[in-house]
C-alpha cells in the first residue's frame, strides 16, 4: 500500500571502520517513523556493529552505490543499474555517508528520481571530483565551521553538528574505580593521521611513573603494530597499553582522568570527532590538537587545545591538568558535559535532518 511517508536511503560503505556507522545508526533509530521510512545500502556485512544495525528492523541492502569511472564507455550502463535500484524501491531521498569524492552515486540518484544529499565528514578537499559531486548534489550537510568555506557559492548547504545521546553517554550509571595512577585514555581509529605517537612522546617527556596511558582502537593496522613494537622495545608496555577495539567505551572513559585526541594537521584530519564528544559527555577532562573539527568542538575551551604535533606543549598541558586537584578536574568534566548537552544533543540533530528531508521533497 502506498504511504505518505518519505522514503530515505542511507548509503555507507560499511559499519566496521569508522564512527560514521554509529551516527547513521542513531539517525535511523531516532527518525519519526510516522513521517519517514528509512533503509540502508551497505557494501558488505562485516564488523560486529553490523549486527546491531540489523536489530533496527529496517530494510538493509547489500548494494554498492558507487562505481569506477573507467572505462568511460560503459559508465552510463553501470550508473543506470544503481539508478534502477533506487527507482525500484521508490526512494525519494538518498543521503550519502560515503567518505569518498566519487560522484557516480549522485548521478545514479538523479537518474533514479531521488534528491541527493551528502554529509561532508572529513577535511579532505580540493580535487575536481569533490567539486563535481558538490555541484551535482541537491544539498550538502557540513559538520564543522571550516567546511562551510569549501562551498562558498553553494546556498543549498547547512551546518548540522553531529548529535549524541547524552543519556547513553552519561557518567550517572557508572562508578569510578579507585586507582593508583593518573589515567590517560585515547580512543581512535588507529591510522597514522591520529597522531598517537605525539601522545606517547609527550608522556615519555614527562618521565612520570604515576601516569598510565590506555589506547582503545583496532590494533590490526601496520601503524598500530609499529607503535606497539616500539613501546615493547622501550620496555614501556606496562605504562602505555593498547586495549584493542571496544564496542562500549563508556567504562574506560569514566575511569580515566584525562582524554587526549592528538590528531595531526594533515590528510583527512577530523570532521567532527565523536570520540572527543563522547569523552566530554562522560564528564572526562579532555585535551585536543588545535585543528579543524577538534577546535570546533572545543571552540569555547581554547585552553584545552595544543598545537598539533607539538609533544612538548602537550606534555605541559598534561602536567598542568595532573597538578589540579581531583575536585578541580571533576568540575571541568562536569562543565564539558553540560556544554555537550546544550550544543550536541541528538534531539536537535534529528530535528534538523527531518526538516531538511521534508524541505527537499517539498521542493
Amino acid at each position: 500500500m502506498p504511504t505518505n511517508k518519505i522514503k530515505i536511503l542511507y548509503t555507507i560503505p560499511n559499519f566496521d571502520t569508522a564512527g560514521s556507522g554509529k551516527v547513521v545508526y542513531d539517525l535511523v533509530k531516532g527518525l519519526d517513523t510516522s513521517r519517514f521510512e528509512p533503509a540502508i545500502a551497505v557494501e558488505h556485512t562485516q564488523g560486529a556493529f553490523f549486527k546491531e544495525v540489523e536489530k533496527l528492523g529496517i530494510p538493509i541492502y547489500i548494494q554498492p552505490m558507487t562505481t569506477h569511472y573507467r572505462p568511460y564507455f560503459s559508465l552510463y550502463g553501470r550508473i543506470k543499474k544503481i539508478a534502477s535500484f533506487i527507482k525500484k524501491h521508490q526512494f525519494e531521498v538518498v543521503h550519502s555517508w560515503h567518505w569518498s569524492s566519487n560522484w557516480t552515486e549522485v548521478l545514479a540518484a538523479k537518474l533514479g528520481g531521488a534528491k541527493y544529499v551528502y554529509t561532508k565528514k572529513a577535511m579532505s578537499w580540493g580535487n575536481k571530483h569533490w567539486k563535481i559531486k558538490s555541484y551535482l548534489s541537491d544539498f550538502i550537510v557540513t559538520i564543522n565551521h571550516e567546511m562551510v568555506n569549501y562551498f562558498p557559492r553553494k546556498k543549498a548547504q547547512q551546518l548540522i553538528p553531529i548529535g549524541i545521546d547524552t543519556d547513553y553517554y552519561s557518567p550517572k550509571d557508572f562508578e569510578k574505580k579507585p586507582k593508583d595512577k593518573f589515567q590517560i585514555i585515547s580512543v581512535a581509529n588507529l591510522v597514522e593521521v591520529k597522531g598517537i605517537e605525539v601522545l606517547i612522546e609527550a608522556v615519555e617527556l614527562l618521565n612520570d611513573n604515576e601516569i598510565e596511558v590506555k589506547i582503545v582502537g583496532d590494533t590490526r593496522s601496520d601503524y598500530a603494530q609499529n607503535l606497539m613494537k616500539s613501546i615493547e622495545a622501550k620496555g614501556k608496555q606496562n605504562q602505555i597499553k593498547f586495549l584493542g577495539k571496544k564496542n562500549d567505551v563508556r567504562p574506560y572513559l569514566v575511569d580515566s582522568d584525562l582524554y587526549i585526541i592528538p590528531t595531526l594537521n594533515k590528510g583527512r584530519k577530523e570532521g567532527m570527532p565523536m570520540a572527543l564528544v563522547e569523552a566530554m559527555c562522560m564528564a572526562t577532562p579532555v585535551l585536543g590538537s588545535d585543528i579543524s573539527g577538534i577546535n570546533y568542538v572545543l571552540k569555547d575551551f581554547p585552553e584545552l587545545l595544543f598545537e598539533a604535533s607539538n609533544a612538548n606543549m602537550l606534555a605541559g598541558k598534561i602536567k598542568a591538568l595532573k597538578e589540579k586537584t581531583k575536585k578541580e578536574r571533576n568540575a571541568l568534566g562536569e562543565e564539558l558535559r553540560v556544554y555537550c548537552v546544550k550544543n550536541f544533543t541528538m534531539k536537535k540533530f534529528l530535528e534538523e535532518h527531518e526538516n531538511l528531508y521534508q524541505k527537499l521533497v517539498s521542493s
